[in-house]
């Protein structure tokens, strides 16, 4: 996974986890994470908590399983197989390897996907990153630096009053789930499949439970441990599969593909590309997660980057953030 190649997007992934590191102390070994900006006026009750990074959360191991219309859409050999091993990891917001799964800066949570393609005689995979909210408070790398420099400088409240995104980010609601296996998660970046015929389609990514959605009230949440989502997890593995379908929203001309806070209508079509199936935690779980640096650029043939600028700033900020994780 290579850096990007614009020094401009190089300063800017830097300048965003130094930030971060500046806003939350640094983890040795863990993902830089953030603290959490107080309440805004007229916002959701939960606090604002954006989730580029998340430091708590655990590795599981399964397989995919794609759909005919996958392979239309797409060349990516994992959607012309009958079944490719994948990682994924469940992760809860802020930069506390200890956080609580009953404090709401925990919300919300994310969902990372690696599809391992080939391993030898070199390691050949893709990512999918993913969030449990379609919002996300910037478009691009200096807004999202701009974003926590208001958090850190306490100039928020004017951050937000001037950026609708970032407040509609803030006011989106950021239910607890009942499970990680209840949950919806959003790629909020758009990308393009590229099929056999080179024809193009440009999609969003979402992840969707096959148990159904599932949220606890504030009542439920107060009756729950500090660690229900990962023993629940570890419940539901002992029965069987935690399993999703991997779906792409499709977007339609006009639909905006290079702003990921430009939501597409919910009328677009969706069209299911696979089935996950996470089977087991992975060993040595702790040392795997400082080990792995997910990425949020495809490279794998059949599909493509758009020209959303932030997609770049994020693998920028992954690799920096990766590479001092592993030193550390």
């Amino acid at each position: 996974m290579p850096l990007p190649t614009d020094p401009a997007i190089i300063e800017t992934s830097q300048g965003l986890v130094d930030v971060l590191h500046g806003l939350f102390g640094s983890h040795p070994g863990q993902r830089p994470g953030k603290r959490t900006p107080p309440k805004q006026p007229n916002s959701h009750r939960y606090p604002l908590t954006p989730s580029e990074v998340h430091a708590k959360g655990i590795l599981l191991k399964g397989t995919f399983e794609p759909t005919s219309e996958a392979a239309v859409l797409s060349a990516a050999p994992h959607f012309h197989r009958s079944s490719t091993p994948i990682l994924a990891r469940f992760s809860s917001s802020t930069g506390i390897p200890n956080l609580p799964d009953t404090d709401p800066n925990g919300n919300p949570r994310g969902l990372a996907l690696r599809f391992m393609l080939e391993e030898s005689p070199r390691h050949v995979h893709t990512d999918i990153i993913t969030h449990s909210t379609p919002f996300f408070p910037a478009k691009d790398g200096p807004e999202a630096l701009a974003f926590f420099r208001a958090f850190a400088s306490g100039t928020m409240g004017s951050f937000l009053s001037t950026h609708p995104a970032a407040l509609a980010f803030a006011q989106a609601e950021k239910p607890f789930p009942a499970s990680f296996a209840t949950e919806t998660y959003f790629g909020v970046n758009a990308f393009k499949f590229v099929a056999d015929d080179r024809k193009e389609t440009f999609i969003r990514y979402r992840i969707i439970p096959i148990a159904g959605e599932s949220y606890l009230d504030d009542e439920q949440v107060k009756a729950e441990t500090d660690t229900y989502l990962y023993d629940d997890l570890s419940a539901r593995l002992s029965t069987g599969p935690v399993t999703f379908d991997l779906v792409a929203q499709m977007a339609e001309d006009g639909d905006a593909t290079d702003d990921c806070t430009v939501h597409w209508p919910n009328d677009r079509i969706l069209v299911t590309l696979g089935r996950v199936r996470l089977e087991s935690v992975v060993e040595d779980n702790l040392a795997e997660q400082k080990r792995i640096i997910f990425d949020p650029v495809p490279r794998v043939r059949g599909i493509e980057p758009s020209e959303d600028p932030l997609i770049e700033t994020r693998a920028g900020v992954y690799l920096i953030s990766g590479r001092e994780r592993r030193t550390a």
